[in-house]
């Protein structure tokens, strides 16, 4: 994605939160055009524990899955997928570790 990130993690009393900061790396990064745009809030992700079956759980609420499963670096290998709600809301899926 040519870009550097940074992790900012809060602690809840239930589960761990964390900002995910994301800077472009250079001017060919995808970022640099959202950030010509305004920036802002991007996307929100949440972990699951089974995209597959996020997927098909999202299909009754029309929403739009816009990449395949795949590893993700930031996440040690596990997998993620990009899905747009109806209110295109962009979410990105995260597979819990195994």
């Amino acid at each position: 994605q040519r870009v550097r990130v940074a992790f900012v993690r809060i602690p809840g009393q239930s589960e761990e939160a964390s900002i995910e900061l994301v800077e472009p790396a250079d001017t060919d990064s995808p970022v640099t055009r959202f950030l010509e745009g305004g920036g802002g809030l991007h996307h929100v992700c949440f972990e699951v524990d089974s995209i597959e079956q996020q997927l098909a759980a999202g299909r009754d609420q029309h929403v739009l899955p816009i990449s395949q499963p795949a590893p993700a670096v930031a996440f040690d290998g596990r997998r993620i997928c990009w899905v747009y709600t109806p209110d295109r809301l962009l979410i990105e899926y995260l597979e819990r570790g195994r």
